[in-house]
């Protein structure tokens, strides 16, 4: 069955700590009235609740035989699940209770996030301190793990909302500096190697294989290694829109032609002033001119996003830019050139 691509989303993370409140505002401005049919809410990320609600926590409540907890300088491997496991997987079990309640009788795409493997490598530390990203081992386990949690994870999404057809995106804003090895030791004085580009693709094809549909992989930083991702699998690459150089062209014109959707952040994660939809997406108009691509595939091409999540916003900022968003959406549709 083909993916029923919404025409707008949002990246992930929302302002506050209300699990419900957040989930009226994503599905409010992102389901018509009509309850089905270009729509795309997703699950919301609450971080300002604290540890086990930040992208990287709640990804960890989601690993199987693998345990973490907070230390100082971030989130360690343990030996069984404490309180900070506990923490993460309760609030996760909120906002699912809070999606289930808002989408019901919804039929149509649905996102969910967790951080990839090896974002999550980078960041959680091994008991002696340093970077799981350090040990080809612990990388390779942590990968098998994660697999295996979204496994059920996805199962859940589905049970409870049964009309979805679900899109589980991979955040990996870590994942340039992996490959370039640009990733700092604990000590701060080195940087860990970089990872070979073969084992940087298997890792996420293993994990992508998992979902039972399709995948996009975000990242907001600079420098997407478009061409990887769409050979590990990826059927979607979200990326901020304004740090995108000549350098990704070529890439950008290669994944349209071979049918890779763009989820691209054109409307700002933060407050300010929102400019009039046919704006937010004069750039994307512009790039598709210079590639040479045909307009008429624009709208089948592109889903419209904010640059990164929204939990730096605040709570009107956030409705306002969902809303733009999907207004944006529909401006690229109906006028293409």
């Amino acid at each position: 069955m083909t993916f029923p691509w919404g025409p707008a989303t949002g990246v992930g993370s929302m302002p506050g700590g209300d699990a419900r409140e957040a989930a009226k505002t994503v599905t409010g401005s992102l389901i018509g009235a009509e309850g089905a049919g270009g729509d795309f809410p997703y699950l919301a990320e609450l971080p300002a609740r604290g540890p086990g609600a930040d992208m990287i926590g709640r990804t960890l409540g989601l690993l199987v035989e693998l345990y973490a907890h907070v230390e100082p300088s971030g989130w360690r491997t343990s030996d069984r699940p404490g309180r900070d496991t506990r923490r993460a997987r309760s609030w996760l079990g909120e906002d699912l209770d809070a999606l289930e309640e808002f989408t019901q009788g919804f039929q149509g795409p649905l996102k969910v996030q967790a951080v990839g493997p090896w974002t999550l490598a980078a960041a959680l530390e091994l008991r002696g301190g340093e970077a799981a990203l350090s040990d080809a081992g612990a990388c390779r386990d942590l990968a098998a793990s994660l697999a295996e949690g979204l496994r059920g994870h996805l199962a859940e999404v589905r049970r409870r909302v049964p009309g979805a057809q679900v899109l589980l995106q991979l955040d990996e804003p870590s994942l340039t500096a992996v490959l370039r090895g640009h990733v700092a030791t604990a000590s701060g004085y080195r940087t860990h190697r970089a990872v070979d580009r073969q084992v940087v693709e298997g890792a996420l094809r293993d994990v992508m294989a998992v979902a039972d549909g399709p995948v996009a992989v975000h990242s907001c930083a600079p420098d997407v290694p478009f061409a990887l991702l769409r050979r590990a699998g990826a059927a979607a690459v979200s990326f901020d829109f304004s740090l995108l150089t000549e350098r990704d062209e070529e890439a950008i014109g290669e994944a349209v032609e071979g049918g890779t959707k763009l989820l691209a952040g054109v409307v700002a994660s933060t407050d300010g002033p929102l400019s009039d939809p046919a704006g937010s997406v004069s750039g994307v108009r512009t790039l598709w001119r210079r590639l040479g691509l045909d307009p008429g595939t624009l709208a089948e091409s592109v889903v419209i996003t904010p640059s990164c999540g929204l939990a730096g916003a605040s709570p009107a900022y956030a409705r306002a830019a969902l809303a733009h968003c999907a207004r944006a959406a529909k401006s690229l549709a109906d006028n293409p050139e």
